[in-house]
């Protein structure tokens, strides 16, 4: 069972202990690493990644303490402990950082991307060289942007058109541009940090949520909805991020060796992805959960552009919105 905020408090008291567990630390200095996932997920494998590259680049520099399993709490909470010193490193979605930096919803539009590579290219350009200022300047130091892969409808049943959807009861992101993507379609959005959606689920609070395969297995969240309606309606962005103000302490030529592993490593994040969203859902089918896909594509993207439209203003203009969408 996944935690909740109950837990969270009583989560970040037992992080020396769970800190000293990894009694194999190498000296160098302390970093602290919050992940939501598991060992055996991508989400924690990046960052053990980055630590085998650091011990070879820069031996004795770094001691990266990995945290995994959400024990630090959701998003929301290690962004602010990213903010208060508590955590040096994480990866984040877009999404929850969207409190700090509004104008990062851009990549969150609803069927904005028409893939993987196009939204890499973006992110190559202005596009991302604008977002990592507008993070730094809110103490997020990104050193690289990562992709989740698309984000699916998640229900108990198969909503397979937004008709379907009207009336139910959504667990959504903690971002106003989630909100209103699902207002849109007329369900009833509930936003909560992922920690808790399982309990959630299970008790009937919302009916259904949205999130990636390889998440979705993580979380084990088809033991509560076993049906996975391909909308593939965001493709869920995120980056790889430290603390501006750990950051600044460091030595040029300890920031480079750790760009250095970072970069690898997020190359190495996107190609893992890919093998374990094949990986999550064959676990998934194998514990009964289904597949399918969705419906009457044109009702979807006509819910997304009313999203387009409402956060046109703060995003640049339609006009900037369509030139990512044709980019």
């Amino acid at each position: 069972m996944l935690p909740t905020r109950r837990h969270f408090a009583a989560s970040l008291l037992a992080v020396p202990a769970l800190l000293r567990a990894g009694a194999g630390h190498a000296a160098g200095r302390p970093v602290t690493v919050a992940s939501l996932l598991g060992e055996d997920k991508p989400e924690t494998k990046i960052w053990r990644r980055i630590a085998e590259t650091l011990a070879r680049t820069a031996p004795g520099r770094f001691d990266l303490r990995i945290v995994p399993n959400a024990a630090l709490g959701g998003e929301k909470e290690v962004a602010e402990g990213l903010r208060l010193g508590s955590v040096q490193a994480a990866l984040s979605t877009i999404s929850a950082l969207s409190a700090w930096v509004p104008q990062g919803q851009v990549l969150d539009l609803p069927f904005l991307f028409s893939d993987r590579d196009h939204l890499r290219r973006m992110l190559a350009g202005p596009l991302g060289a604008d977002l990592s200022a507008s993070y730094a300047a809110q103490g997020f130091q990104v050193l690289g942007f990562i992709n989740y892969g698309a984000r699916h409808l998640l229900a108990k049943e198969p909503l397979t058109t937004p008709a379907a959807v009207k009336g139910k009861r959504i667990r959504v992101i903690q971002s106003p541009l989630h909100t209103a993507l699902w207002s849109s379609f007329g369900a009833y959005p509930t936003p909560l940090p992922i920690p808790e959606t399982y309990n959630a689920l299970q008790t009937g609070v919302v009916d259904c949520m949205d999130l990636t395969k390889s998440a979705y297995a993580g979380f084990k969240l088809y033991e509560v909805v076993p049906c996975l309606i391909e909308t593939g309606h965001i493709w869920a962005s995120g980056v790889l991020m430290v603390a501006a103000p750990f950051w600044k302490t460091l030595s040029e030529a300890d920031r480079a060796a750790f760009q250095a592993a970072a970069t690898e490593g997020v190359a190495w994040f996107d190609e893992a992805i890919l093998a374990d969203e094949a990986a999550s859902m064959a676990q998934a089918a194998r514990a009964g959960g289904t597949m399918v896909a969705a419906q009457d594509r044109p009702a979807w993207q006509e819910g997304a552009r009313k999203v387009w439209a409402s956060f046109a203003p703060q995003l640049g203009g339609m006009a900037a919105i369509e030139a990512i969408a044709a980019g």
